[in-house]
């Protein structure tokens, strides 16, 4: 199955239980198979199918309370 690449910046995220929410969050939205999470950099990593928008990405980890950058 294809399968692409999604990088977000995501502001707010500071420890490693902001990392294991941003992670949580985004690990149920069925299609998403691989999420890497750089604090430091501020930035998440996605490797999902390709119907899965980066609208929806975005929506999972403002929900769990973080703010995603365009």
């Amino acid at each position: 199955m294809a399968v692409q690449k999604t990088i977000l910046t995501v502001e707010g995220m500071s420890c490693n239980h902001c990392k294991a929410a941003v992670k949580k969050a985004l690990k149920k939205i069925e299609g998403v198979e691989e999420v890497n999470v750089d604090l430091v950099g501020k930035k998440v990593s996605v490797i999902h199918t390709p119907e899965i928008t980066t609208e929806k990405l975005a929506e999972a980890i403002e929900k769990a309370g973080y703010r995603v950058n365009s």
